[in-house]
């Protein structure tokens, strides 16, 4: 994702999150473009292959330097649902709290991602 592209992916992921927060239903397609657009910024910005990032049932990306993963269960995984997943990437939920209430599932050494999120706002990591 180039700097443009960025900037589209930021307006996509924060106009899905208004409509989440409205409770106006997300179409499945435009939920998984925005969660996709922000595991991308993501893996730009801290590309590697050493923790994979799982979206269920959305997607999945490899990110963070380190050891590479190629088959069988990664040595580091971080998994929650989309809709924390866009409150983490926008600065609207914490990681630490994510975590201690069981909304994002972290194991492995390096599956601490709070020096990378926010991806936007205010409170951004990078």
């Amino acid at each position: 994702m180039t700097g443009q592209d960025a900037v589209g992916g930021y307006e996509l992921i924060d106009a899905v999150w208004t409509e989440l927060e409205t409770a106006t239903e997300v179409p499945r397609d435009r939920l998984r473009a925005a969660v996709k657009a922000a595991l991308s910024e993501l893996s730009r910005r801290a590309p590697g292959r050493s923790v994979e990032v799982r979206i269920p049932p959305l997607a999945a990306a490899q990110v963070l330097a380190g050891s590479t993963h190629r088959r069988g269960t990664p040595p580091a995984v971080v998994e929650t649902d989309p809709r924390t997943w866009l409150a983490l990437v926008l600065g609207h939920r914490g990681w630490a709290e994510a975590v201690a209430v069981g909304a994002v599932q972290a194991s492995g050494a390096r599956s601490d991602l709070s020096e990378y999120l926010p991806l936007w706002g205010a409170d951004s990591r990078i």
